[in-house]
Order: C-alpha cells, then structure tokens, then sequence
C-alpha cells in the first residue's frame, strides 16, 4: 500500500459550513471567469475578427504558456515564503496579482494596436504578464484550501467550493461578451478580483501548528525540488498531465467546432457553453456523494470512462445536429465535475500524508499548475498549427475540413483520456487501499 494516497490523515470528520466555504471559494469566480476567454474567446477573436494567422497565434500562445509554466514553481516558492512570514504576506500578495491580473487582461481584449504583427507581440507580452499574475493568485489560494486539511470528503469540499463557483465563473463569461459586450466582461472582471480578495480575507484560516510548521520549512533548502521526492505526486501529476491534455483540446476547439462543423447558430453556441458549464456546476455534489461512497480514485476513474463515451457520440454528429450537441455538453460537463473536484482533493491527500501539510503547499501547486499550463499549451500550441498545416481553415465547410476537425476535436481527446485512465488504474488504483478508503 502506498501511504502518500490511502490512509485518511485526520479521522475525526470535519465539516465546512456554507458561509466559510462561500468566503473561501468566491475568488475562484473571477479567476475562472478569466479563464475561458482567455483559453477559448481569444484566439476566435484574433483569428476570425482581426485577422491573425491561426498558426502563428498558435505559436504565441505556446510560448507565453510555456514561458508562464517555467515560473509557477518559483511563484510556488515565493507563496511558500510568504506563508512562512504571514497570511498578511500572503493577502497583500494576492491584492498586487488581482490588480496586476485585471490589467493585461483587459489589454488583451482591449489592445492599443492594430494590424496582424503589432497585435502578436501585443498580445505575446500581455499573455505573460496576465498568466503570471492569474498563476501567482491562484497558487496562493490553492495552497490556502490545502493547508485546512481533512479528510477525503473534506478536502473535496473545499475544492468543490472554490471550483464550483468557478464554474459560475465561466458561465458568466460564456455569455457576458455576447449579451453585454467586453467592457461589461471587464467590469466584471475587477469587481469580481475585489470582492473575491475580500471574502479570502475573512475566509476559513490554516491552524497555527501549520503556519508554524510553513516557518519552519520557509528556508529548506532544495525546496522547490522537494515535491519530486515524492513517488505518489509523480503518479499523480502524470495522470493529470495525461486527462489535462485531454480535457484542453475540445476547449480549444469546441468554437470552431460548433461553427464549423456542426453549422451551429450565435444563439447555439452561447446555450452549448452555458449547458457545459451549467451542469458541470450541478454535477459536484454527485461527485462528492461518489468520493463519500466509492472514493477519489475510482470516481475519477469513472468521470474519465463518462468522457471518452460522450466524445465518441459527439464524433456521429454533423451539419444540423447542433441541438443533440447539446446533450453532449451536458455529459461531458458532469464529466468535467469530476476534473475539477478530484484531482484537487487528491493532491491535497498525497500532500498531506507525506507530511508536507503546511510546508510545501506552494512548492505543490507550483508544479500542479506548471502541469496545468503545460496542457494548456499543448493544446492550444500543438492542436491548431496541426490543424492548419493539415489544411483547415476556419470558416472552410467542407469534408476534408470537417473530417479533420472531427478527429481533433473528439478522437483525439478519447486516446488521451483512456491513456489516463489506464495510468490511473495502474500506476495509482493498485497501489492504493480498497474502494472505499480515498
């Protein structure tokens, strides 16, 4: 058995109330609102609206995401440090990256330049700086969630909060652009920064015994190498590396498939992402009644096998399928539950049990979200200039197109996924305890 994933670390049950988890998980709402426009309307406005070359943004995207993905262990560092100072340190940390974060995202979708090229390098700096600051405000707060501890069901809780109301998030930025345009998104944007900031100062605080322990491991050094040691973290984040990719290729895609593909109305795709979105949000009190029953490993394991099922239908569908379309973002959101609340959770749990709670958080999710990126970028560097080198252009209707995009959009993200979940079988599930035990 490998300890780092099985054994319950606390066996007093704890409970999250609604206001504490609300206080914690309000700012995963704008960083998640953030997000989607970044990742999926971004590249759909520069290509279609302003002219830039889909591969050569494809390019830009994949070097400020990988240059983003270099720094988050040394953002996990200095969160570390800031931790082993305060929780002043590290709130007053978090007001510098919100502000720093409303900033260059509101450049990149308000830029001061015009033409293809000027609007690469616009958009190449600004990516940097709004990726650094989202990456430095959310492995702050991660860390937070992670140091308040429990049990398997407890520390799903507390993911759920902060991913739920992210998911909200998202809706909101589904369809804000499109109902109240972008200056409306970015109002939004920064009251939302504001009050999430304010609710993480009143939020659910890490025990004492743990901030002492986050001083007295503030100056280890090797630190930031340190989660590495771990074995049951090397699993868990090649897993996550594996379903990450997964899951960022169809949000890539997904507008170009419904426009393309499917033929799919304004109308249409704003109700396919709210769909998406929308029962993602409804899916993670089932999930949790799944990690109560059956636990972190094997309901991940089925949100994995529920996706692969949900793509290989959406692949059937064409020109004039676009409201059965919508019964796929409805499955693959509950899908989506799973990845947002269960990967999380078991870090947490794997963080823990090699008694790094309190020590490392930072040093963790550092890596996490350099892992997070990473798929980021391979979806969105790799899937589109091999769209276009392969000859599809987005607008181009025709079956050599189609049939391209069908198989980025729905095969390719099922080899991965089942990959995953094989990995998840073998290198976690049969070195942990029996079903019920997290």
């Amino acid at each position: 058995m490998n300890p780092s994933m099985a054994v319950p670390i606390e066996a007093a049950p704890r409970i999250l109330g609604l206001g504490g988890g609300a206080r914690y998980g309000l700012l995963g709402l704008p960083l998640a609102f953030c997000a989607l426009p970044l990742y999926v309307l971004m590249p759909n406005l520069y290509t279609r609206q302003w002219g830039v070359s889909l591969a050569t943004l494809g390019a830009v995207l994949l070097g400020a995401r990988l240059l983003d993905a270099v720094i988050d262990p040394l953002l996990g560092r200095l969160c570390d440090r800031l931790y082993a100072a305060s929780l002043r340190a590290v709130l007053a940390m978090g007001a510098v990256a919100a502000a720093v974060l409303a900033t260059g995202f509101s450049f990149l979708f308000v830029p001061l330049v015009s033409g293809p090229t000027a609007l690469l390098w616009w958009a190449g700096f600004w990516l940097v700086v709004t990726y650094a600051a989202y990456s430095a405000l959310s492995i702050a707060h991660q860390s937070w969630g992670a140091m308040l501890g429990g049990d398997a069901l407890y520390r799903s809780r507390i993911v759920a909060w902060r991913e739920g109301l992210g998911l909200v998030g998202v809706l909101l930025a589904s369809v804000m652009p499109a109902l109240l345009g972008v200056p409306a998104m970015l109002a939004l944007l920064v009251a939302g920064l504001a009050g999430g900031w304010w609710a993480w100062c009143l939020a659910p605080r890490p025990e004492r015994r743990h901030l002492a322990a986050a001083s007295a491991a503030g100056t280890t050094a090797g630190a930031l190498r340190h989660p590495w040691r771990n074995p049951g973290f090397r699993r868990l984040l090649g897993v996550y590396l594996l379903n990450g990719i997964a899951s960022a290729i169809p949000a890539t895609l997904v507008l170009f498939f419904l426009q393309d593909r499917l033929q799919a109305s304004e109308a249409m795709q704003s109700a396919a992402l709210a769909v998406y979105f929308v029962c993602g949000a409804l899916s993670m009190p089932l999930w949790l009644r799944a990690v109560k029953r059956w636990g972190l490993v094997h309901s991940w394991r089925f949100g994995m096998l529920l996706s692969i099922a949900v793509f290989l239908g959406a692949s059937l569908l064409g020109a004039g399928d676009a409201p059965w379309f919508l019964l796929v973002c409805a499955l693959s959101g509950a899908a989506l539950g799973s990845d947002l609340v269960l990967p999380g959770a078991l870090l947490a749990g794997v963080i823990a049990r090699a008694g790094d709670r309190g020590r490392a958080e930072g040093a963790y999710f550092g890596w996490w979200n350099f892992a997070t990126k990473l798929n980021l970028a391979l979806a969105a560097g790799l899937a589109l200039p091999l769209l276009g080198w392969l000859g599809y252009v987005p607008g181009v209707r025709d079956a050599n197109a189609s049939a391209l995009l069908t198989a980025a959009y729905c095969l390719l993200p099922c080899a991965l996924k089942a990959l995953a979940a094989g990995a998840l079988h073998f290198f976690i599930l049969s070195t942990t305890a029996p079903p019920h035990t997290p």
